[in-house]
């Protein structure tokens, strides 16, 4: 055991992502007596998550989350040697950080980042240790490592934009993300120490409404026609991936602007008017199945899709509460929805 331990302290993890996969993989590596843990995300705490980005708290609140958890992480294990970086990676920057480490997690949620630290990790050498969670389900594999495939290998082209889904659009049951990250972190050690070569090749499958929740699939050898860790590469350095995939590099929340800001208010705005008790009438316009899980009281429901033939509902609450034009406020998940449904419905 002591010369598994000392295995570990002399590697360096790089963890990229610290929300809810990189969130327990860096809680259990920090504390596990890693050499050094770097961990990269360019995003804030956002309260909204913290049901699934247990690393962080509701204090921290607008703090980068690679900071966030580099924090947590050194109050378990002071002696700790956590690098937070606030960046996002891409073509740029990613081998150079890449090359400091050598094993590489990929807790993101997106999948031009995916490309991205595969291919990086089949130029630098380094194995990626993969996870991904979504609504119940979640996935776990080791890429480039014991002569078996890269992410390219198993997936040549992108899936069309419209057809990968994300947590913050879909949704995730908190703990499923915990569970795929808690076996990131072991595989991670395992590869360390040596251990995780002894297995060939293989892919997890976990899905928490199935019997059994957990499948293994053996994947094949890399491929030699692979684009980039096959006989003949044709990648050789690392491309624009946000081209690649036509999406997004990162896992931000896209805020659309659409209404001026005097016709937007805040949380502790409506607060306020809750507060003073002044008249008016809120309107929900997220499916039914985010309203019936928690609403605000007194909330008119009509989702945004069926808002343009329920406009008499909006008009007869109106004049039952005996509020005009500037006392209706719509609410949504993200405030994209309520901002279309004003600017197309409301004005």
């Amino acid at each position: 055991m002591k010369v598994s331990q000392l295995k570990l302290r002399n590697k360096s993890f790089l963890i990229v992502g610290a929300g809810g996969l990189g969130a327990p993989a860096a809680l259990y590596l920090g504390a596990g007596g890693v050499g050094r843990l770097g961990i990269v995300d360019h995003d804030v705490v956002d309260i909204n998550n913290l049901h699934r980005q247990v690393i962080h708290t509701e204090a921290r609140r607008g703090v980068n989350k690679a900071v966030s958890a580099a924090t947590t992480v050194k109050s378990i294990y002071p002696e700790a040697d956590v690098v937070p970086y606030a960046f996002s990676l891409d073509r740029t920057n990613a081998l150079e950080l890449i090359n400091q480490y050598d094993i590489i997690i990929d807790a993101t949620d997106n999948i031009a980042t995916r490309y991205l630290l595969s291919d990086a990790g089949v130029l630098a050498g380094k194995p990626v240790v993969s996870g991904s969670a979504l609504r119940t389900d979640g996935q776990l594999t080791i890429y480039n490592y014991n002569n078996g495939p890269c992410f390219r290998c198993l997936h040549p082209t992108p899936p069309p934009a419209a057809a990968v889904g994300r947590c913050v659009d879909n949704g995730v049951l908190g703990v499923v993300p915990g569970i795929i990250g808690i076996l990131q972190a072991l595989e991670a050690i395992k590869v360390a120490i040596g251990s995780a070569a002894l297995s060939d090749p293989s892919f997890l499958i976990f899905s928490a409404m199935s019997n059994p929740m957990f499948r293994t699939m053996r994947l094949r050898q890399k491929k030699k026609d692979c684009a980039v860790c096959g006989e003949n590469p044709t990648i050789t350095e690392l491309i624009d991936y946000v081209q690649f995939c036509q999406g997004q590099a990162n896992d931000d929340i896209v805020d659309e602007v659409i209404l001026k800001r005097e016709e937007r208010i805040d949380v502790d705005e409506y607060n306020e008017i809750i507060e003073k008790g002044k008249p008016h009438l809120l309107v929900d316009v997220r499916p039914k199945i985010q309203y019936d899980i928690c609403h605000l009281p007194n909330s008119l429901h009509i989702p945004i899709e069926e808002l343009p033939k329920e406009m008499h509902k909006v008009k007869e609450a109106m004049k039952e509460q005996n509020v005009t034009d500037k006392d209706v406020f719509v609410v949504c998940r993200l405030g994209n929805d309520s901002q279309i449904a004003v600017h197309g419905q409301l004005k």
